[in-house]
């Protein structure tokens, strides 16, 4: 972006070097009408194209064939260090004389007319140069939801009055000061070439004249000159009400002086004046001449400048397009080793996952081998248990026979030791009660 900025400022460098002498007049004095225009109408600023942008307000101009029309403010790329001051209409000799508008490195006299965003009548508050840059007043200016940094806020009082043009009747009173007329002297810059299309622009468009929308125009703004399509403003009211002249555009054109009054009814001072105001208008009229033969040699060097900032404008294109491309592919290898990171990390908190579900099946299956070999283990106890009770049993039961046959003989063996004849009477010998067996467990039914 600062590259760019910089090619920027070195090609309108280059561009001003460039222009020869005659690409500079002093303040032209143009058409001149018997009625004043119409209100400046009240309408919003387009939204401020990029940095280096200066905004020119819009005007009512003069069609010989129509009447006023309205040039709809823009934005344009200043000359660096440059303000533009607008033109106006000035009452003068008996006519509405229109003052051309110029560049230059401060702003000069505009009638008091005020144009709104930072052209209060005097002045200009709506941004100023710091160097080679330019920065924005965000209190006047329309610099919201933009990239533009260099911005300052600096609150400005604004009046309401709408009225368009100098003097005469109704018109501001406003008079330039020793400096600003000091200023008026010097040699300036005239429109550029983009200021030059946008009046043209608004020459051929019918809705801009003031007697088909009453001082309210349909476009009263554009964001970007000579495109009366796309982001343009609407007016969203007229300034004041419109008064339709009665007579036509042909017949209001004068030529200064042609409607003064008799010298007989002037003052003294009034006729003073009036000499001073004709020597001045011829002054102005012989260097009107020599400025028509600067112009077309000023139109020259407009169109050859016009040549380089195309080509100025193709360059930075073709170097926004390689940029953005670079980008653009730079954004894309990113986002391809981002997938491609984000895909490992999913295989590898899959593999992840993987492993510590087979370490919780082989711990679960190692729990329940460990719970079958404890059960086996039980089983065997018990029925080694079993069986040593059955072997007690059965041994108990051996020593109970062998006990019951030794008392059978011991017994056999008295009868046969004992005489007969002292045989005593036989009694019932009570044989030894046989011990009971132990019920055996019920198997169960089948066993």
């Amino acid at each position: 972006m600062n590259v760019r900025r910089t090619i920027r400022w070195l090609v309108f460098g280059i561009l001003m070097l460039s222009l020869s002498a005659g690409a500079f007049a002093q303040i032209g004095f143009g058409i001149s009408v018997s009625f004043g225009p119409p209100p400046i109408p009240t309408y919003e600023q387009p939204q401020c194209p990029g940095e280096g942008y200066f905004w020119t307000p819009g005007y009512w101009a003069w069609s010989d064939d129509d009447g006023y029309y309205w040039v709809p403010g823009t934005w344009v790329m200043a000359p660096v260090g440059m303000y533009w001051t607008p033109g106006y209409w000035g009452w003068q000799e008996g006519a509405f004389l229109w003052h051309d508008g110029y560049w230059g490195p401060q702003v000069g006299f505009y009638g008091g007319i005020n144009y709104g965003f930072g052209y209060t009548g005097e002045g200009y508050y709506g941004g100023e140069w710091r160097g080679r840059s330019f920065y924005y007043n965000r209190e006047v200016v329309n610099v919201r939801n933009t990239r533009i940094t260099n911005v300052y806020s600096r609150t400005v009082i604004v009046n309401n009055n709408h009225v368009a043009f100098n003097g005469g009747q109704g018109g501001v009173s406003a008079r330039p000061t020793a400096e600003q007329e000091r200023f008026s002297r010097e040699r300036h810059t005239e429109a550029i070439a983009a200021q030059r299309q946008q009046a043209r622009e608004a020459s051929h468009n019918r809705a801009l004249f003031a007697r088909e929308n009453q001082g309210r125009p349909s476009i009263a703004a554009t964001a970007r000159a000579g495109d009366f399509k796309s982001h343009v403003v609407a007016a969203r009211e007229a300034g004041g009400t419109y008064r339709a002249p009665n007579v036509s555009p042909r017949e209001a054109r004068v030529k200064p002086g042609e409607n003064r009054k008799p010298e007989a009814n002037r003052t003294g001072e009034d006729r003073q004046a009036a000499r001073n105001q004709q020597q001045q208008a011829q002054e102005r009229r012989n260097e009107q001449k020599s400025n028509e033969r600067e112009r077309a040699q000023e139109q020259k060097a407009d169109q050859q400048s016009e040549r380089q900032q195309a080509e100025q404008q193709k360059n930075e294109q073709r170097n926004a397009e390689r940029e953005r491309a670079q980008q653009q592919k730079s954004s894309q290898q990113r986002e391809r080793q981002q997938a491609e990171q984000q895909k490992n990390e999913q295989r590898q908190r899959a593999q992840e996952q993987k492993a510590s579900q087979q370490r919780d099946r082989q711990q679960a299956e190692q729990q329940r081998n460990e719970q079958k070999n404890a059960q086996r283990q039980r089983a065997q106890e018990q029925k080694a248990n079993q069986q040593r009770e059955r072997q007690q049993a059965q041994q108990q039961k051996n020593e109970q026979r062998q006990e019951a046959q030794l008392q059978k003989q011991q017994r056999q063996e008295q009868r046969q030791s004992t005489p007969r004849a002292e045989k005593p009477q036989p009694q019932h010998e009570q044989k030894p009660q046989r011990e009971q067996k132990p019920n055996k467990p019920d198997k169960g039914p089948g066993r």
